[in-house]
This record gives structure tokens, sequence and C-alpha cells, in this order.
């Protein structure tokens, strides 16, 4: 199979991971999930719920869906390196703090969410060693990447793209890329 078929191949896999993620997530309502916890959160820290939950899901989100976060778990629970992570953790400290000047402290709390979700991603990555394909962790973080850029839209104020809701295609793209 040439190279273009490949990129078309995977092209395919991360649009249909997207929609199917898409329609899992409006079933699981993860965005409305994460909205309560920032509410919940916001309670237990007197900030106003609107302005800490924008904050907090906001940037869980973008820390979370980048393809760094996903190679970089998968990388240093294979490999044991952690040089894209360390790399990220320096980039979402800089933009951590320019969301804290915009969206509030509800950005401190998404740490949270980062070291669960990548400590998890490690953890199952050091489990399933060498195994990944690389056609599915390259579905992986390109269905990660589109979800950023829906992140910058929201950001933006150029629309509303429930991001949240399409958490599920990073594991679809992963199954699909490993299969197909």
């Amino acid at each position: 199979m040439g190279l273009a078929a490949k990129d078309i191949k995977e092209s395919i896999i991360v649009l249909v991971s997207l929609t199917l993620g898409g329609i899992t997530g409006e079933i699981l309502n993860i965005e409305g999930f994460l909205e309560k916890i920032g509410d919940s959160l916001s309670k237990k820290s007197s900030v106003k719920a609107g302005a800490f939950t924008q904050g907090f899901v906001a940037a869980s989100l973008l820390f979370c869906v980048g393809p760094m976060a996903i190679t970089g778990a998968i990388e240093d629970g294979i490999k044991g390196t952690y040089s894209i992570l360390l790399t990220k953790s320096i980039m979402d400290g800089i933009s951590s703090i320019a969301l804290s000047a915009s969206l509030g402290i509800g950005v401190i709390f998404s740490s949270l969410v980062v070291l669960g979700y990548q400590g998890i991603l490690t953890i199952l990555a050091s489990i399933a060693g060498g195994i990944l394909p690389e056609a599915a962790i390259n579905c992986i973080t390109a269905t990660g990447g589109l979800m950023v850029i829906g992140i910058g839209i929201n950001l933006l104020g150029l629309g509303k793209i429930k991001v949240g809701n399409l958490l599920p295609g990073l594991l679809i793209g992963g199954i699909l890329g490993g299969i197909l």
C-alpha cells in the first residue's frame, strides 16, 4: 500500500472516529459531566461558577486531547522516556498562565484531570507494551489534533464545539487504526 493510500485510510479513520466518538460522547454527555465537575469545584473555591467551569473545562480539554499528551504518555509507558511529556508540561505551564488570566482559577484545577489522564495513559501504554501499531498511534494523535482545533474555535468565540463529547473518538481511532 502506497504512502498516499495509507494517508487517505488514516484520514478516513480519523473522521469516522470523530463522528462515532461524538455520537458516543453525546449519549454519555461527557461535556456535561466535565461541566458538573467544574461547577462542583467552583462551589468549593468560592469563585463564580460560570467562569470557573469555563476555565476548568477549556484547560482540561486543551491539555488532555493534544497529540503530545497522547504520544508523550504512550512513549513514556512503552519506552520509559519522558521528553515529550516534559516539553508538553512546559508548554502547558505557559499556556495556563495566559488561560488563567482570561478564564480564571478554574484553569489551575485542570491539573488534576491532566495528572489522572496522562497517568492512566502511561500505565495503559506500559501494560500494552509495544503491541500498539504505528497506524493506531497515528490515528489517535490526528484525532486529538483535530480536537485541539475545536478547542481553539471555542476559545476564540467562533463557535461552540462540545470537544469533551468527542473524547471517545480517541479510543475509537486507536482501535480502528490498529485493526484496519
